[in-house]
């Protein structure tokens, strides 16, 4: 009774402080301005399951019937609707209108992330379409709004799970949560904001530390440019200017910028420098000025080790999913996604794979500022991978979420794929080529981890697999076997579908033949079990009856037997993790599953409401420790 008290209590405080304004902080920490509008709070909404909302024509709407709080999605409780069933379309409304400030800028209408396909109408003009759940957009709706006026903004969102064309991550495709799939997230489900700025401003900034050559490469591109302007680079330390170059504004070409002195970014010491771009006129007027920041790292694979800062370091990773049981996959406060990042510090993990969903980039600005590894991952269950239109949502998606996020020291090891345990032979090797390629031409700094466990091609960086064996020497065992020198997955596998000229698969006849190898790892690069353990304990489960034959009578989830005492667990965990810390010179780095508990699968370190379920110290003891060095 005192847990749901304090979960009620603490349900209650956050809701109230959504009458103001929800998620208010500014949602791009690292390329912030200071005139911005956040539009979130209430909005009015109408579902269309049938999708007949343009024959209706409710794209010119002066408003819905229904009520919605964004940016929570309208599953979610803090939405302030609980729709649970499949969403397969959704349209929202507001009134927005420009500052009188802003009568000669550009104004950016920014969604930081609308699932799945979005459209954009002012007054009952379409503005523009966006693909992709997790990516975030841009629209210019400077002719809009320019006058000043009270406009209406239409939203439009539509999702179709079924079709396997869409990333859905952990999302149920059914209409109830399952196993190890969840509620769903439709629509708008990050901040929505007004931004000035103006045609000369910068659109983004690569940012590319290099601590081997002492300087930091810079790739700006615009909106447009003119060569009578400036961008003028200001790095600080404190306030104080160690860094600056000035030069004038050209498209896409590199700006180095020499670093003397500097400290390097490390989750022991997570040094951060601040940084300014101020483009300015051939008269020295300012048309755009973005605060940012950076962390001087480095990170690159050199044998079966991988390095952090030219050193080996030892990754002591959790699974977080990142789902909230108010907000599902949009966190409750800026608070809650900090909070995350210090509960799982606190337990020993130097990091986490943030596992089949793109997190908020609020979440990167704090492990940047704690000092907290991460590996992104796009939420790529769900896909059929021999549809040619997945190709083409995927791969244009998934560079949209790298150009995000690739300048968070934080982030270590980019994974596109999680478990394709039954991909198409003709087209999966060719799409996960083409999503190799295009992360790295995207990204060069970071090693790619293309499909995490499930089957591999020739095309990976970091060879990452998943084992649930229970017993520790067992799992050691599984993983590696020192007799043999055979590592999990390192065999070789061939799938072959014969083929008529129609393409149906037959017996018999042969006309043509398909063939998939799974890549063989040759040990000559890193090795790391990310995802093991999800140890279920039915002494910390509420409300777990155990029956005569000593299973739970709940629908509840985990892996394996479940631990029938805290001691029992604590005994298993110390076993497993001790044993992948014995084989450091074969596995360099573990990834536990998991951080919280997550609705009806309860292998969580912490419960689904953040509250303690084992002793932490304890829990420390173990994951804190690092191998010794071989």
């Amino acid at each position: 009774m005192k847990r749901i008290f304090i979960f009620v209590t603490m349900l209650v405080a956050t809701v109230a402080a959504f009458a103001a304004q929800p998620r208010a902080e500014y949602p791009r920490p690292q390329f912030e301005r200071s005139e911005w509008v956040n539009l979130n709070g209430e909005w009015t909404y109408e579902l269309d399951l049938a999708n007949t909302g343009f024959e209706r024509r409710i794209y010119e709407s002066k408003g819905f019937g229904g009520k919605i709080i964004v940016p929570f999605c309208p599953e979610s409780k803090l939405s302030g609707v609980e729709h649970k069933d499949i969403i397969t379309g959704i349209w929202y409304h507001r009134t927005i209108q420009a500052p009188a400030t802003w009568s000669d800028k550009k104004i950016m209408l920014h969604f930081g992330a609308v699932y799945y396909e979005a459209e954009v109408y002012v007054d009952g003009k379409f503005v523009g379409r966006h693909f992709g759940g997790s990516s975030p957009f841009a629209l210019d709706v400077t002719k809009f709004l320019a006058d000043g006026k009270v406009h209406d903004l239409v939203v439009r969102a539509n999702s179709d799970l079924r079709r396997r064309t869409q990333g859905s991550g952990k999302q149920s495709l059914r209409s109830f949560s399952y196993g190890c799939v969840y509620t769903r997230t439709t629509g708008i489900w990050q901040t929505v904001w007004l931004e000035a700025t103006n045609n000369y401003s910068l659109d983004h900034v690569q940012v590319i530390t290099d601590i081997d050559q002492h300087h930091v490469v810079f790739t700006p591109r615009y909106y447009r440019t003119m060569a009578s302007n400036t961008l003028t680079i200001n790095i600080k330390d404190n306030g104080k200017l160690v860094a600056k170059k000035v030069m004038p504004q050209v498209e896409g070409m590199p700006i180095i910028v020499p670093m003397k002195k500097y400290q390097t970014w490390s989750p022991e010491n997570p040094k951060l420098y601040d940084v300014e771009y101020i483009i300015s006129d051939k008269d020295g007027k300012v048309l755009d000025k973005i605060s940012s920041y950076l962390g001087m790292r480095k990170v690159h694979t050199d044998g079966n080790k991988v390095y952090l800062n030219n050193k080996p370091y030892y990754q002591r990773l959790v699974l977080d999913q990142g789902f909230y049981p108010d907000g599902i996959w949009t966190a409750p406060s800026d608070d809650a996604l900090r909070r995350d990042i210090e509960l799982s510090m606190e337990v020993g993990f130097n990091g986490a794979r943030l596992h089949q969903k793109v997190f908020e980039e609020r979440f990167l600005y704090w492990a940047d500022k704690l000092g907290y590894l991460v590996w992104g991952e796009y939420a790529s269950w769900g896909i059929d991978v021999s549809l040619p239109e997945t190709a083409r949502n995927f791969i244009s998606e998934w560079q949209n979420i790298v150009v995000r996020d690739r300048n968070h020291p934080s982030i270590v090891t980019w994974t596109p794929f999680n478990e394709t345990w039954y991909p198409d032979n003709v087209q999966y090797p060719r799409f996960v080529k083409d999503v190799y390629d295009a992360t790295h031409i995207t990204d060069p700094t970071r090693p790619v981890n293309t499909a995490s466990g499930g089957i591999i091609t020739n095309e990976y960086d970091i060879c990452a697999m998943h084992c649930y064996e229970q017993e520790g020497e067992k799992l050691k065992n599984t993983v590696y076997n020192p007799e043999t020198g055979a590592f999990r997955h390192n065999r070789s596998r061939t799938q072959v579908l014969y083929k008529t000229s129609s393409g149906c698969p037959v017996v018999g006849d042969v006309v043509n033949k398909a063939e998939f190898v799974q890549a063989v790892y040759d040990g000559k690069r890193p090795y790391i079990l990310d995802e093991f353990g999800g140890i279920k304990c039915l002494e910390t489960t509420p409300g777990v009856e155990i029956d005569q034959k000593g299973k739970p009578r709940t629908a509840s989830w985990g892996y394996g037997k479940s631990a029938v005492t805290r001691e029992d667990f604590y005994k298993r965990l110390a076993e497993q993790v001790n044993a992948l810390l014995s084989i450091n010179d074969k596995v360099w780095g573990y990834c536990y599953t998991q951080l919280t508990d997550v609705e009806q699968e309860e292998n969580g370190i912490f419960y689904y409401n953040r509250e303690k379920k084992y002793d932490s110290a304890r829990l420390k003891s173990i994951f804190g420790k690092n191998p010794e060095m071989k």
